[in-house]
């Protein structure tokens, strides 16, 4: 992962490029980004900068991708580049999932937990950086160094290292020399304090609609499919790859269906729109919540600021469906219809049934929709 191969450059990556570049980075940085805002792929880059032999620009910011050790830390392979990342069970290490990572690594770099724990089979375990891990990190970092300039621990969560943390703090604090630490967190406040104490703190801010919508267009994506995934994913470039494979463009009008159908209240638009949308994949659906959470968010922002300063982030046709929707909808039915679709992702995370699910929660929205509360049929 080069500089140029990433999304967006945060501030705080930029300054990071720069000590790298002066070879005057701290030996132990803490960058801190939310799920799928970059914080794994900056750090790579910043490791390939590291270690690159042939660093090019005046400032000596940018590896040369040709070198011997571009080519092994492109390839996840570089000798003295280490990872560590969870995995589950209390004696299982992170040296025999390489090739996963590896595979995961060439996929997305933006890869966020849930992703990875699925991967390599975790079902409904839970994940972890175990005793054996944080021992096999010691016996690492007290090797030599093999072929580069630096040794490189590149810890990916350490919110899950938990208690056991506490094992590496002597090293974290006098690591053997020119030995650095890149520890990639999205959770400070799951962190031991007497780690965050020994490192310097980066916060990275994910990439804005426009960065995430030029990457997914880079990528062949169509742009209207590439902007609607973006305005969805808000930021999270992870959720945005996934959006856009589920058609994300199609999620407002399928909502306005829906709207149409609950309105109305005909059991026969219900059922058939809730056999439609059962034939759609988990994934889908589950993207289709997402968006509904979102349109009812501006909803609430459009009924509020009526728009005045440009703020509402919905497509031309959805803001004039939203629009027409404000003297229907109350506050108070608002609340109501966004617990319920919340209440609708928790189940389809757990397998519920989705024409069953599906089908009581459009005659729930039915009944909102018809019974008004006085202050809100006051307010209308």
């Amino acid at each position: 992962m080069t500089f140029d191969q990433l999304i967006h450059h945060p501030p705080g990556l930029s300054q990071l490029r720069q000590m790298a570049a002066a070879d005057r980075l701290p030996h132990a940085n803490l960058l801190l980004a939310p799920p799928g805002g970059g914080g794994l792929p900056a750090a790579l880059a910043v490791a390939n900068l590291l270690l690159c032999e042939n660093r090019q620009g005046e400032a000596g910011d940018t590896s040369c991708g040709h070198c011997r050790a571009c080519r092994k830390t492109t390839g996840v392979v570089h000798p003295d580049l280490h990872f560590t990342f969870p995995t589950v069970g209390s004696k299982v290490t992170s040296d025999p999932l390489l090739p996963q990572w590896r595979e995961a690594l060439r996929d997305t770099p933006y890869q966020e937990a849930n992703d990875w724990l699925q991967r390599i089979g975790a079902e409904n375990k839970q994940g972890n950086i175990n005793r054996e891990t944080c021992a096999a990190i010691l016996r690492k970092l007290n090797l030599k160094i093999f072929e580069g300039r630096y040794k490189i621990m590149l810890i990916w969560l350490p919110e899950y290292l938990g208690a056991e943390g506490n094992r590496l703090l002597k090293m974290i604090e006098e690591p053997p020399e020119r030995t650095i630490f890149f520890l990639v967190a999205e959770r400070i406040d799951l962190i031991l304090t007497t780690i965050l104490s020994r490192c310097q703190l980066t916060k990275l801010l994910p990439p804005n609609n426009e960065e995430v919508t030029a990457a997914l267009r880079n990528r062949g994506l169509p742009g209207t499919r590439a902007a609607a995934a973006a305005r969805l994913a808000n930021g999270n470039f992870n959720v945005a790859l996934s959006l856009a494979e589920s058609e994300a463009d199609s999620h407002g009008p399928r909502l306005l269906d829906w709207m149409r159908a609950c309105f109305q209240g005909s059991p026969a638009r219900l059922v058939e729109w809730t056999d439609d949308f059962a034939g759609l994949g988990r994934e889908t659906q589950k993207h289709f919540l997402r968006y509904c959470l979102h349109f009812w968010r501006e909803f609430l922002l459009l009924s509020v600021t009526g728009n005045a300063d440009g703020r509402v982030r919905l497509p031309p046709e959805e803001l004039e469906s939203a629009s027409k929707l404000l003297p229907l909808v109350d506050h108070d039915q608002l609340a109501a219809i966004t617990r319920l679709l919340s209440e609708c992702a928790e189940h389809i995370e757990r397998n519920a049934n989705p024409k069953i699910l599906f089908l009581d929660a459009g005659i729930q929205i039915h009944q909102l929709l018809r019974h008004r509360s006085p202050a809100g049929a006051a307010r209308a």
